[in-house]
């Protein structure tokens, strides 16, 4: 790495460190409006948007990327319409800064309050997904806080092009051009210097495959939040709804595989095996979805695949899926608890104990009964838009939103209070 790259990243986490008491004063409806002015630009600017998205799909070809990768790097019309629409709904959103957590008085007579505060400076990582540079932009403002930006090398164009509209945007507002950087350096050495800037930012957040996370996490010396790793599950209990089992897990597989709330795994309970898995194999198959089943389940579906110890493990973000017929609920728990990854599990039954189990006893960020794991997303769950889903306990856990994105701090008020 050069000496100009490390130039280049420090002035540009310096520049947002720079402004970032700037943004963090600046009222509800600045933000506001900086928003509104960043979803009308993406729609004026749509046609220049996705002639750069052509080139990096262009590049993206050339080089071999999976189908389910083009499919993340993609931008249409339609997609760039909802990145302006979850900038317009993270306008609608209340705002988080100055939220007073709690409050008490002292015997003494202090007054003090725990407040919602902005972290600062956020710097987030992640690959492919333009679109994830418009929520990320959008959430760190409406957050008051300062965000750097680095991409991936498959994602450039599309990703200047958009850090480029939005800055332009918010600047005619009002806003401090210096919030919103997009840095140039694209290599791994680069991110391993950008998550080490603990003198310029606050919070870094990895969002993308395995690989990254882990040398991010294990990098870091800024606080780094895991996100994103999604080796999700569904079990079909023996009491489950099967027509209703077979749309949702469809559904969870194939709606969209690529992203990382898609279902990788299945399992079946034995008494309900035989019936369900060719009611569910034949709309997989006409979705082109690879089966990769256990012995039980080769058995039951000849044609498939017979899965490996490795595939229990697998985040496919392709048409593939692992099949396991299991003894019982509690065997589901042990494969989950084994494989998981801790982002979204379901169950699929019409016990309420089988349900009550399942949901108290498994580990993940979000644990959902009767309804596909692509509903794991933030902008479904209300927030706008997301920086992330978060994997870990500390801080934040699951769709990282608006207060995902601020810490607190007490603010104490006396009248000449001493300590004796």
């Amino acid at each position: 790495m050069t000496m100009t790259k490390a130039r280049s990243i420090a002035s540009q986490c310096q520049a947002a460190y720079d402004v970032a008491p700037i943004i963090g004063a600046l009222s509800t409806d600045a933000k506001n409006a900086g928003l509104v002015a960043m979803a009308q630009a993406l729609k004026i600017h749509s046609a220049a948007i996705l002639t750069a998205n052509e080139k990096d799909l262009s590049y993206g070809r050339s080089a071999g990327i999976s189908t389910a990768l083009l499919d993340r790097l993609t931008l249409t019309p339609a997609r760039i319409e909802g990145m302006a629409d979850s900038l317009l709904a993270i306008r609608d959103l209340e705002d988080p800064i100055g939220e007073v957590l709690t409050a008490w008085t002292l015997e003494n007579g202090l007054a003090i309050s725990k407040v919602r505060v902005p972290f600062g400076v956020i710097g987030i990582i992640y690959e492919a997904r333009p679109n994830v540079t418009a929520d990320a932009i959008g959430l760190a403002i409406k957050s008051s806080n300062c965000v750097v930006l680095r991409g991936s090398k498959s994602a450039i164009h599309s990703n200047q092009i958009i850090s480029n509209t939005l800055r332009d945007a918010f600047v005619s507002q009002g806003g401090p051009a210096g919030a919103i950087q997009l840095l140039e350096d694209t290599t791994h050495e680069g991110v391993t210097e950008l998550v080490q800037m603990k003198q310029y930012l606050s919070l870094v957040i990895p969002r993308g495959g395995a690989g990254l996370i882990k040398r991010v996490v294990e990098t870091a010396t800024v606080p780094a939040i895991e996100t994103g790793v999604g080796n999700c599950h569904v079990y079909v209990d023996q009491s489950a709804d099967l027509k209703a089992a077979v749309s949702i897990a469809v559904n969870a597989k194939v709606q969209r595989p690529s992203v990382c709330n898609a279902c990788e795994t299945v399992l079946v309970h034995k008494d309900v095996a035989s019936t369900l898995l060719p009611l569910l194999s034949t709309p997989l198959k006409e979705s082109n979805v690879v089966i990769r089943g256990c012995e039980k389940t080769k058995v039951l579906l000849p044609d498939c695949e017979l899965a490996t110890e490795d595939d229990w493990y697998e985040e496919y973000h392709d048409l593939i899926l692992a099949i396991r017929v299991v003894d019982s609920i509690d065997e589901a728990l042990t494969h989950i608890r084994q494989y998981g990854s801790m982002h979204t599990e379901a169950i699929l039954s019409e016990n309420p104990e089988a349900i009550s189990k399942f949901l108290n006893q498994v580990d993940a960020a979000a644990v959902i009964a009767n309804a596909s794991t692509r509903f794991t997303d933030g902008g479904v769950f209300g927030f706008g838009a997301e920086m992330g889903i978060s994997t870990q306990k500390l801080h934040a856990r699951g769709p990282m939103g608006l207060k995902e994105l601020t810490t607190y701090k007490y603010i104490v008020k006396g009248d000449g209070q001493i300590r004796t």
